[in-house]
């Protein structure tokens, strides 16, 4: 398998402390740097709006009463174009960085989700479905970093201009700016008295919108078993309550975010009315100051944009409580991140050789599963580069055990050597080194076919997807390998579900690999171009433990390992037929029927 970085796939960069938002702020810090100066420069060049709306009215009036001419009017217009061009340039800059900083923490922030699932305790694992999980984690991600946006938006849109129009109020009259803008705190003060409701109205919808993904998951996987047994209409009604909840919820969170936003504009606005009443004194010489026309329409200009950006900020802060709630369920996934193997050349080159040292040794392993006593004891065989060893038996005779066993997730007794070394005391990093693994499920996410095979590694997936047989597949799906497979791989058939899983197992395949029934939702033409596949990765030097109920192409194993009341027998197929007649029956039992359990 080539590990060779793919055609325009960019090199991973962990984050230091992802579980701290400062964190994805410093790694865009050259995107901000410009964000900056061109959000201070685009923001301070709006106050030039209002001073040239002010020169217009003040010069259409000078022009009526005789004082001056249309070409001065021309040139006051074609000035306020031109500043008008260059504060939309220093826009376009601004925004363009922006969105670069969000993507670019999008990306980072998903890197690291995806390397904390891929290393995921196999124990949470099973307390939880991982597809599903990353599904609801990936959306959030999408939460906070669209808030992470509007807050760096705003900071300069809204925090930066309101400064300048500030600034350009007191120049004009700071008495009346003092009794006009007062009513500006009082629509901040109304977002923060209302942020509670917000938050939790926030968080009641996204804990309903989980329970309704999972409750689709479960009513379409699950469709076949229910209506077998006469359960179509109780899930159906636990669906509809389900949907109920999640829109009552939403419209919920939908109010409370933005109904109050008419309600911050109307709060911001009222100073307006000290704006036209003592403004207009001003221009009558009653006033505090003197004015002209223009200054009175560059005051009056001025005060409205501000106050509505001052309402626009107060809805800010909804925008950012949300991303707060989203951020909160995320964070405990954003463990610190753990470098992915060495290239799978790099690991077989260290590898042990054909015919002498083996890549696993296994010596009177006993095991349980947590909490019971032991269910397979006494076990040993080896495993060399180049070699299939098929583990099989009866149903719950403890494949699925062995091979959390053999991953290091559960302990042990007796020994497990791999590459020649006891299994218990290999980190997490070194397993993965030398381990693939494909569980008995697929786990899979709502994302792309390369998404789930590659789980943010590099890589060209082409050699796992033909390794899977998946790559006719895909190629016949309207986007290819960018084709989104739904929640849990729900587009996708079982057969695909199980092949897709395969591929991200062989995706830079380790030197060893464990496979739990990779066969059990395809065919037996698949499963031939599928074996004859794996048979090529162990010409290769790859040493892979097959743990199977389907016995069809176990005659051309190199060892089969058969389980049987916690005790295992080693052979070749043929000597397990003549010496085992568990094994035999269940051969012959399969022979006819096709090659399937049923």
């Amino acid at each position: 398998m080539s590990s060779a970085k793919a055609p325009g796939t960019a090199s991973v960069r962990p984050v230091p402390r992802p579980d701290h938002l400062s964190s994805y702020f410093k790694l865009a810090w050259r995107s901000l740097t410009l964000v900056t100066a061109s959000g201070i420069l685009y923001n301070a060049g709006l106050v030039a709006g209002p001073y040239f709306e002010g020169q217009l009215v003040q010069c259409l009036y000078d022009i009526i009463s005789g004082r001056q001419t249309f070409p001065a009017m021309l040139r006051l217009a074609a000035a306020y174009l031109l500043v008008i061009l260059t504060v939309q340039l220093l826009r376009s800059v601004k925004r363009f960085y922006v969105r670069r900083f969000a993507n670019h923490t999008s990306r980072s922030m998903r890197q690291m989700l995806y390397n904390s699932l891929v290393n995921l305790d196999q124990a949470k694992a099973e307390q939880q479905d991982v597809g599903v999980l990353l599904t609801k984690a990936v959306a959030d991600v999408d939460v906070c970093t669209e808030g992470m946006r509007k807050f760096t938006t705003e900071l300069f849109d809204t925090g930066v201009v309101l400064i300048a129009y500030l600034a350009l109020l007191f120049s004009y009259d700071w008495r009346l700016t003092l009794l006009s803008a007062g009513f500006t705190p009082l629509a901040y003060l109304g977002a923060s008295l209302l942020r509670r409701k917000v938050t939790r109205a926030n968080l009641a919808y996204k804990q309903s919108a989980g329970r309704l993904n999972s409750a689709t998951l479960d009513r379409v996987g699950n469709a076949l078993t229910y209506r077998v047994y006469g359960c179509d209409l109780n899930r159906d009604q636990a669906y509809e309550a389900a949907l109920g909840n999640y829109e009552k919820m939403a419209a919920r969170a939908n109010f409370w975010e933005n109904t109050p936003q008419p309600l911050y504009h109307c709060i911001a606005m009222t100073g307006i009315i000290w704006v036209l009443w003592l403004g207009s004194r001003n221009v009558t010489g009653q006033g505090w100051r003197n004015w002209d026309l223009a200054a009175f329409t560059t005051y009056l200009s001025a005060f409205g944009k501000m106050a509505l950006k001052a309402s626009s900020a107060a809805r800010l802060f909804n925008s950012v409580q949300k991303a707060q709630v989203s951020w909160a369920r995320i964070k405990p996934l954003m463990k610190p991140w753990i470098p992915p193997a060495p290239a799978p050349e790099a690991a077989a080159a260290a590898a042990p050789e054909s015919g002498r040292q083996p890549l696993l040794d296994v010596r009177e392993l006993a095991c349980a599963w947590p909490g019971h006593k032991p269910l397979l004891q006494g076990l040993s065989f080896s495993v060399r580069p180049g070699e299939i060893l098929g583990v099989t038996g009866a149903v719950a005779c403890g494949k699925s055990l062995l091979g959390l066993t053999l991953l290091g997730e559960l302990p042990y007794q007796g020994s497990v050597r791999l590459a020649g070394r006891e299994l218990c005391q290999l980190g997490q990093v070194q397993l993965n080194q030398w381990l693939s693994y494909m569980g008995h499920d697929p786990e899979l996410m709502s994302a792309t076919v390369t998404e789930n095979i590659r789980m943010g590694r590099p890589g060209a997936i082409q050699p796992a997807l033909r390794v899977a047989a998946l790559d006719k597949d895909v190629a016949m799906m309207q986007a290819q390998a960018d084709t989104p497979v739904g929640l849990s791989g729900v587009r996708l058939s079982g057969g695909q579900q199980a092949r897709l899983a395969l591929a991200r197992t062989c995706f830079r395949a380790r030197p060893l690999l464990i496979l739990d029934d990779p066969f059990a939702a395809v065919d037996a033409q698949t499963e031939t171009v599928i074996f004859g596949q794996l048979r090529q990765l162990a010409r290769e030097g790859h040493g892979i433990l097959l743990l199977s109920h389907r016995l069809r192409l176990f005659p051309q194993l190199d060892q089969v390992l058969f389980l049987e009341q916690g005790q295992g027998m080693l052979s070749s197929h043929q000597a397990l037929l003549q010496s085992c007649p568990s094994y035999a029956r269940i051969y012959q039992e399969q022979t006819r029927q096709g090659g399937q359990v049923k």
